[in-house]
């Protein structure tokens, strides 16, 4: 299967023809049951969506933090334990690549995260887990990150989700349902990223911090959700104020 093709079928979904599309609109992926936005796979006869990376998962893959790890594809989580994406923490909950040797998981996007990002002025580097706090929940605790090249800005996978859920479900919950096609037009603004942040990092004032985060964030949101080739400027335009 070809990661560039317009129309493809899935063996989750044999009755119909997926096609690749693009949206702006949040989406709930079918298949990871993890949000989504970019680049995606749709049944026009089903309105199933699923993530590309999801939809043309290859079967086997090694990630660099798991040098003796082999990831295998599942469509279902092994087991009957409730597993957990030991990339950002969230339940795993619909496809899945499991290690079964170290009984691993990670999400079809987490597990596409890039290295390496660059926000147009600065590189952002994942990171395995945290050596300065997180701007978001001023911790160090377990999970993957994205860190600054400069290394005073930092910021959980988990945190990043997090954000999104709480400014989607803010958003739908409190807004006249007459504005709801033109809400479902932009993602939320994601405010107090840094406003909530208990401690000021050394030496950085909190307005360059904002700067950075400004920018930051809007390349790793497009990567979380699934579609890290792209900075999706026009959903992402308000994504954060400084203010």
């Amino acid at each position: 299967m070809k990661i560039d093709q317009k129309e493809i079928s899935h063996p989750t979904h044999p009755q119909h023809r997926l096609k690749l599309e693009y949206t702006e609109i949040p989406f709930n992926c079918d298949g990871c049951k993890e949000a989504g936005i970019g680049l995606k796979y749709k049944c026009e006869d089903c309105e199933l969506d699923l993530h590309k990376a999801c939809a043309v998962a290859p079967p086997v893959i090694t990630h660099p933090f798991y040098k003796k790890c082999e990831f295998q594809f599942h469509h279902r989580p092994p087991g009957t334990v409730m597993r957990i994406c030991d990339a950002c923490g969230n339940d795993i909950l619909g496809f899945v690549y499991h290690c079964k040797q170290c009984d691993f998981d990670l999400h079809p996007c987490c597990a596409n995260l890039p290295q390496v990002l660059n926000d147009g002025q600065h590189n952002l580097y994942l990171c395995f887990k945290l050596s300065s706090s997180c701007h978001r929940c001023g911790g160090k605790g377990p999970g993957w990150s994205y860190r600054s090249e400069c290394k005073n800005y930092n910021l959980h996978v988990s945190c990043v989700k997090e954000l999104l859920v709480e400014s989607w479900q803010a958003m739908y919950l409190n807004v006249d349902q007459n504005k709801a096609r033109e809400i479902q037009t932009r993602i939320p603004r994601l405010r107090g990223t840094l406003q909530n942040h208990p401690t000021r990092a050394r030496g950085v004032k909190v307005s360059r911090c904002s700067q950075i985060a400004g920018a930051a964030v809007r390349v790793i949101v497009s990567a979380i959700l699934g579609d890290p080739t792209a900075i999706i400027s026009a959903a992402l335009s308000g994504f954060m104020s400084s203010k």
